[in-house]
């Protein structure tokens, strides 16, 4: 173990040397096979989860040639898994800058102007990336969520429509367009969006979720019970969701008061779990009450 560390410990101080006479180098003549050099070392350290040697590496490689795109490109996705944003930006925007025609550099910044809720300035880097790649679908779903975000769902759903017809999306692009219908008032557009967001994932908390509201506005309880149930099976520990079912179940059956008086409780035992419940739960105990006296008279008459 102590020569391990040690090996790893030298091939640090040497790509540390390599790094810094490569950055005076850098600057007088480009060396473009150097560049190469370090940049392959980069990938491998990075297969091997050294990513300090990586990181070390990548910036060898952009001394040893200052317009090597693919060494910021990776640079930035380091910074990125490290949740580093602004580090990221920094090194995406370098990119672009030395090539505005990287539709990979340009998706990621736009990914980490996302991050850092710059929405506008990702609807840019994406819509660019586009005008170099149009046909790549996954770039109208990178464009959707910077629509989502901004809440502009008329473009959201444009965009969307498009990258599914395309052949893209997954999950979670066919769920944001579910909220778009949604949020336009387009209900049997929403509850095919969401259907689909789960047919690519069938735990997906967000679109069962979504898919019970749907339904509750629609008046369709017993569908409604059905999503939240779902919605509660995929992520047990949300209790809007098991409010949401209490109310579904109720009102599909509401003289039905040992059932609602159970599902009512079992929301209540779930909630005060979080303290940002506590008004909710008062409410629905107060209303557990009110069950049980309307039960109660149920069985005198």
């Amino acid at each position: 173990m102590v020569v391990k560390a040690n090996m790893k410990l030298h091939a640090l101080l040497v790509l540390t040397m390599v790094m810094m006479s490569s950055v005076l180098i850098g600057n007088v003549l480009a060396d473009t096979e150097k560049a190469k050099e370090y940049y392959n070392a980069g990938i491998r350290e990075a297969q091997a989860g050294n990513t300090g040697a990586a990181v070390i590496a990548y910036k060898a490689a952009i001394g040893a040639d200052a317009d090597y795109v693919d060494a910021y490109i990776n640079l930035g996705a380091i910074y990125f898994q490290q949740k580093d944003y602004q580090k990221a930006l920094d090194t995406y925007t370098t990119a672009t800058e030395k090539d505005p025609q990287n539709s990979a550099a340009l998706t990621n910044l736009g990914r980490v102007q996302l991050k850092l809720k710059k929405y506008a300035e990702a609807e840019t880097s994406f819509k660019t990336a586009i005008g170099v790649d149009s046909t790549n679908a996954d770039l109208y779903k990178e464009l959707g969520k910077a629509h989502f975000y901004k809440k502009d769902y008329a473009k959201l759903i444009e965009t969307l429509t498009k990258c599914h017809d395309m052949g893209g999306g997954n999950h979670l692009s066919h769920y944001m367009l579910g909220k778009g219908y949604q949020k336009t008032n387009k209900s049997t557009n929403a509850v095919a969006g969401f259907k689909k967001s789960i047919e690519f994932k069938s735990d997906y908390y967000n679109s069962h979720f979504a898919l019970g509201q749907v339904y509750l506005g629609q008046e369709k309880f017993k569908s409604a019970a059905s999503a939240f149930k779902a919605a509660l099976k995929a992520n047990p520990k949300k209790y809007l969701a098991s409010y949401n079912y209490a109310v579904a179940v109720e009102s599909s059956n509401p003289e039905n008061y040992t059932r609602n008086i159970q599902v009512w409780n079992d929301f209540i035992k779930l909630a005060k779990k979080n303290p940002k419940a506590k008004t909710t739960i008062a409410e629905a105990e107060q209303h557990v009450k009110e069950l049980k006296d309307a039960a109660e008279k149920a069985d005198l008459q």
